[in-house]
C-alpha cells in the first residue's frame, strides 16, 4: 500500500479530541456515570485522550477501560486459524453507567457490533455511545457514531491508517492506497 495523503496532523488529532471530548461533557450533562471503553488496539490511546481532555476540562477524572473484542468477531475463520485470541476477563464495571466505546475508524460496522456484543456480554450499561476520530463510510450494518472527529469519504480501494504516538510513534490519520 501507498500513501495517498496524510489527512490528518497531530494538531488535527488534537482538535478532534478536543472537541469530541467537549461533546461528550455537553450530552452528557456532565461527566457523572461515565465510562470510555476502547477497543483494542487503538481505540484504548484515543480513550485515554479523551480522558485527559476530559479532566483538563471538568477536573474529573473518567475511567478508561480495555475491551478485546477478538471472541466477537464474525470473521474469526476468515482471519486466520492462527489467530491469537485473547479471552482475558473484561475489568471494566459497566452496570448502569453510560459507556463511550472509542475506536479509531469506523468502517462496515462489524467491529462496532462485535464490541456491543462483548460489552452486554459484561454488563448492562444504562447507554452506550460511539466515538470515532475518523468515519470512512461503506457500512454494513445500521450503527453510526455520536461522535466524530473526521468524516472521510473512501473508496473500498483505499485504507484509513490512524497512528498514535502511543503505538506507532507518530501522530497522523493517512489514506493509503492499493
Amino acid at each position: 500500500m501507498v500513501t495517498k495523503a496524510v489527512i490528518m496532523d497531530d494538531k488535527a488529532i488534537s482538535r478532534a479530541i478536543t472537541r469530541i471530548a467537549n461533546e461528550i461533557i455537553e450530552r452528557n450533562k456532565g461527566v457523572n456515570g461515565l465510562v470510555l471503553v476502547g477497543i483494542k488496539t487503538r481505540g484504548v490511546p484515543f480513550a485515554h485522550r479523551i480522558a485527559k481532555k476530559i479532566f483538563e476540562i471538568e477536573e474529573v477524572e473518567v475511567p478508561v477501560y480495555l475491551l478485546d473484542i477478538s471472541l466477537y468477531r464474525d470473521d474469526l475463520e476468515e482471519i486466520s486459524s492462527q489467530s491469537k485470541v485473547n479471552n482475558g476477563e473484561f475489568k471494566g464495571v459497566i452496570n448502569n453507567k453510560i459507556v463511550v466505546l472509542t475506536d479509531d475508524v469506523i468502517f462496515t460496522g462489524r467491529t462496532v457490533r462485535a464490541a456491543l456484543d462483548a460489552l452486554i456480554h459484561n454488563g448492562r450499561p444504562n447507554k452506550v455511545q460511539l466515538a470515532v476520530l475518523v468515519d470512512r463510510g461503506h457500512r454494513e450494518l445500521p450503527i453510526r457514531p455520536d461522535y466524530v472527529g473526521k468524516n472521510v469519504p473512501t473508496s473500498r480501494n483505499e485504507n484509513v491508517g490512524v497512528q498514535f504516538i502511543e503505538t506507532d510513534n507518530v501522530d497522523e490519520v493517512v489514506i493509503k492506497e492499493e
